[in-house]
């Protein structure tokens, strides 16, 4: 794959999207997800003239007769197409009190913007099935992200700081939650995301839900200060149960069950939970769960239903609700 990469001055780029000859959506890019505090920030970097990664540009369709074409952006949409609402003044880029509007910079500052270098590099012409694939190598998980590291990447708004906020409770650090593989890998951060979703909504399939939340809440999320309250009350009452550092309890699948079906009869039902009794349910029901994973038959059902749902696919929505069940049954028993 032949490409070249070359500078070009903002305003060229600009005056092309304007006059629709480069195309900074094409239907295989993504949805622009930066938040208004991210857009400001890039366009300081420009205005302040910091360098950028190169965006890529390929050849788009070409008129014959006139010797017209078009060009596509391939990557590089979400900064180019920020740079475009500050350039004319668009309505959806709210800048604060302090930053000035395009129209409020000087005559030597607007020349110095709109000739800012734009590193870009040319990929040609080349079939829309080619440039879908250097844009899924570009932006994919080829390169060994995850799912969480992949949403990091696109958002960066209230809903993964929060989520980041509450992975980062010295309740996980103290009971040695997560392995310091996920705290690398983001994974604690998408098991407080899936969790922080659920509570808000109800149990879903594996991590599906939580792109939704992320760009549903990436601009702001209301309640968070009530939210993490209540987690505060649920990370409290199970401190109270005082589980020994090795109880199955806080294994991360067991874990998040319980904090669900406690924050639903705690925060939700405003059910007043003994803490002895509660400590003793679960005490005597995870025994038996342990004896079943050990292959010893027992009698009890709702430890076999529990076991089997937690062994396998455990993050299926539906062994998310068959352990839900079994603990909300559970709790229950010890008012």
């Amino acid at each position: 794959m032949d490409t070249s990469a070359s500078n070009r001055r903002l305003r060229v780029l600009l005056t092309a999207i304007g006059n629709g000859s480069l195309l900074p959506q094409p239907e295989f890019q993504r949805r622009l997800v930066w938040i208004n505090k991210d857009k400001v920030e890039f366009i300081r970097t420009v205005i302040e003239g910091y360098p950028f990664p190169e965006i890529y540009i390929a050849a788009g369709d070409v008129d014959t007769k006139t010797g017209e074409g078009a060009e596509m952006l391939v990557d590089g949409q979400q900064r180019i197409t920020t740079l475009y609402q500050y350039f004319k003044g668009a309505a959806d880029l709210r800048l604060p009190a302090n930053f000035p509007a395009y129209n409020d910079l000087s005559q030597e500052e607007q020349v110095k913007f709109l000739e800012y270098k734009v590193v870009v590099r040319d990929l040609g012409n080349m079939s829309i099935e080619q440039i879908k694939q250097v844009f899924q190598r570009i932006n994919s998980t080829s390169y060994g992200l995850n799912a969480m590291e992949i949403h990091n990447a696109r958002y960066g708004g209230e809903f993964k700081k929060f989520s980041e906020y509450i992975a980062q409770h010295e309740f996980f650090d103290e009971h040695r939650i997560f392995t310091s593989t996920d705290v690398k890998r983001m994974n604690d951060t998408m098991y407080c995301a899936s969790l922080v979703a659920t509570v808000m909504s109800t149990y879903f399939n594996r991590d599906s839900e939580v792109e939704t939340y992320l760009e549903m809440f990436n601009e702001s999320l209301p309640r968070k200060d009530e939210i993490f309250s209540n987690f505060e009350v649920v990370f409290s009452f199970v401190e109270r149960l005082n589980f020994p550092p090795k109880s199955r309890i806080y294994k991360k699948t067991d874990f998040f069950t319980l904090f669900v079906e406690l924050y639903k009869l705690l925060i939700e039902c405003k059910v007043v939970l003994p803490i002895p009794q509660v400590r003793q349910e679960l005490d005597n029901f995870f025994s038996v769960v342990d004896l079943v994973g050990a292959g010893v038959s027992t009698s009890d059902v709702d430890a076999e239903r529990y076991y089997k749902a937690a062994l396998q696919a455990s993050n299926d929505r539906g062994n998310r609700i068959v352990r839900g069940e079994v603990v909300n049954k559970l709790l229950r028993k010890a008012i």
